[in-house]
């Protein structure tokens, strides 16, 4: 017996469901003759007969009932492969897990989920708050396929992409007498209420360059560990600072004035990945949306 081609399988299944030629024809969106000579082919070929006529209606025969069984089957078997990939599609039954430093985070990370649920409405989406010093640990045990941070990573497992440039801004509660300045120097922020974020930190060594290049030295009144702890001590009018332009991105910061510096300063953010892991789609698709939305932050209140 010869075998029978998946176009035969598919038209014998055209016929089956709608028990004519016209019908089956219409079906596939071809001929009647051509579906008529492919069912004749087909039963002279197998040796078999597929179909019972009747006034017209083709039913399946007797003795062919284990091929349309068969057939059932296969066909069975690739719309539950379609609905896989449309869940696939959708996100649905699987995750995405990432880390992010806490700048970032606060508004940047959820601009850029934004974006990811929209294409991915029915993704699980684990989004952990690290510190530099926890992300080797984060992405050599596979806790997650990524991390957005303010340093790059130092190992050799590890590998850092920079995604975006930004700056080092100051940060003044409303009403202070400095808000009335176009920039302000760390010469000036340095005989005010300093809150900041302990040097020796590497977010904290970064934020704080423009005193240390400057040769000033500077004393904190108030420190704590995370740029948004900064961000309150500073609006509730308990001090100035200096933080990276990331972590106010928002449009609207009630209590808050921010205002560029003279002793220009930089920071780079960095998408860091465990080094030779495939990412998944959804985790290419939300490092794009990182750098998009991390490129646009300066934007939004220079």
């Amino acid at each position: 017996m010869r075998e029978i081609t998946l176009r035969q399988v598919e038209v014998i299944r055209a016929v089956m469901l709608r028990g004519t030629i016209n019908g089956a024809a219409e079906f596939l969106g071809v001929s009647a003759p051509g579906i008529s000579r492919l069912i004749k082919h087909t039963e002279e070929t197998l040796g078999l007969r597929l179909f019972e006529r009747r006034a017209g209606l083709f039913i399946p025969s007797v003795e062919a009932g284990k091929v349309f069984d068969q057939i059932r089957e296969v066909y069975k078997g690739v719309e539950n492969l379609q609905s896989a990939l449309d869940s696939l599609k959708k996100g649905e039954e699987v995750q995405l897990a990432f880390a992010s430093a806490p700048s970032v985070a606060q508004f940047i990370a959820a601009r850029s989920l934004r974006t990811v649920r929209a294409r991915y409405p029915d993704l699980y989406i684990d989004l952990n708050i690290l510190k530099i010093e926890e992300t080797t640990d984060y992405l050599l045990l596979e806790r997650g396929e990524f991390v957005i941070m303010s340093s790059p990573v130092h190992n050799p497992g590890i590998q850092s992409e920079k995604l975006a440039h930004g700056r080092v801004i100051a940060i003044l509660p409303e009403g202070h007498p400095l808000c009335e300045r176009d920039v302000v120097s760390v010469h000036d922020l340095v005989r005010e209420p300093l809150v900041g974020i302990d040097p020796a930190d590497p977010y904290g060594r970064i934020v704080t360059r423009p005193f240390r290049e400057g040769g000033i030295a500077f004393r904190h009144t108030m420190r704590g560990r995370f740029a948004q702890t900064v961000v309150s001590l500073v609006r509730h009018g308990l001090g100035v600072a200096l933080i990276d332009e990331f972590s106010v991105s928002e449009v609207y910061m009630p209590g808050i004035v921010r205002k560029p510096i003279a002793e220009e300063t930089f920071i780079d953010i960095y998408a860091v990945t465990k080094k030779d892991r495939v990412l998944s789609s959804f985790a290419e698709f939300a490092i794009q949306q990182f750098r998009k939305e991390l490129n646009d932050a300066g934007h939004d209140w220079s």
